[in-house]
């Protein structure tokens, strides 16, 4: 079997991509990844989405994008997580010479896209199942909560990305900042002592995952770590969450953000009552973490790291399936 045989493709009936758990629909390729797959967060990736382009200023990316795929007759885009597929769809819109796949484990996205545009299933934790030196681009964002084996994630990346091309990784911590300072694990007379909770609970349920919950953090030391990347360039700083902002700019993010969030924290109940918590503990988490976020005492924020590198010209792609 070929590798791009192993992506799968569906027809008019998606009913089989998907489960119910604890009153919400996931997916049913990874049954260890525990976001929903539904409408509310359809709804929450578009939210998302339009966040980093204030981000990015108006822009889908950083980097030297277009010099990578202004030329040349036939490029092609990866779109890693791509959830609602918003991404995929705009950078399709900018670049209509390039072929753009968004991949997911939930046919959550439009079916009416432009034509080189292309959604496709499949689970990244069994790895990225295209050929070697396929893409031109690869974007990956909020991935690393359902990979297991990051490093790994990085090495597939590497594979399948040509020598010279781009990589844009965009990873949110999971430490909330609360009034300017990282707070892990708040004192019991401090303000937003709940939101604090909150994030501490959602990375120990990570944790038990597997999941590796410093990854955002060093994003740029794992990446570099691959040996497959130079000219790595990180970028990182806080995303207002609310209305307390002044700057016009920033309070257009902080809303957006906050929208994410309002569907982001009941999102989590199946998750949290999945690794044994009961019905009082999980509603209790969600109650306080929504008391902080409508009613703030701290003015709230996230840290959220990018990096974009290029492939370096000449490594072997057998030295980079190496653990």
């Amino acid at each position: 079997m070929s590798q791009l045989e192993e992506v799968t493709y569906i027809g008019e009936n998606d009913s089989d991509y998907f489960r119910k758990l604890h009153d919400r629909t996931f997916n049913s390729l990874n049954t260890t990844y525990l976001l929903p797959a539904d409408k509310d967060e359809v709804k929450r990736s578009e939210l998302h989405h339009r966040m980093m382009q204030f981000v990015f200023q108006g822009r889908n990316y950083v980097g030297p994008v277009k010099e990578a795929l202004q030329f040349g007759l036939h490029r092609r885009v990866l779109d890693l997580g791509t959830g609602c597929g918003e991404w995929s769809v705009s950078m399709a819109d900018e670049f209509q010479r390039a072929e753009v796949i968004g991949v997911d484990l939930a046919p959550l996205q439009p079916r009416s896209v432009p034509e080189n545009c292309t959604f496709e299933l499949c689970d990244l934790e069994s790895g990225v199942p295209y050929p070697d030196e396929y893409f031109d681009f690869i974007h990956a964002r909020s991935m690393h909560t359902g990979i297991r084996d990051y490093r790994r994630f990085l090495r597939e990346i590497a594979r399948v990305l040509r020598p010279g091309g781009l990589v844009l990784l965009v990873e949110p911590d999971l430490i909330p900042i609360i009034d300017g300072k990282p707070v892990n694990r708040a004192p019991a007379d401090f303000g937003a002592r709940d939101w604090s909770t909150f994030w501490e609970t959602y990375r120990n349920c990570l944790t038990r995952q597997g999941i590796d919950n410093t990854v955002p953090q060093r994003l740029a030391e794992v990446l570099g770590e691959t040996g497959a990347f130079e000219n790595i360039i990180k970028r990182d700083g806080n995303i207002p969450v609310g209305h307390w902002p002044k700057d016009p700019h920033l309070l257009s993010v902080g809303q957006l953000q906050w929208l994410d969030y309002d569907l982001f924290i009941p999102a989590l109940r199946p998750m949290f009552l999945s690794h044994g918590l009961t019905e009082n503990q999980v509603q209790s988490l969600i109650t306080g973490a929504q008391r902080d976020l409508y009613h703030p005492v701290a003015e709230l924020s996230a840290h959220i790291n990018i990096v974009h590198a290029s492939k370096r010209p000449h490594v072997a792609c057998d030295k980079i399936r190496r653990p």
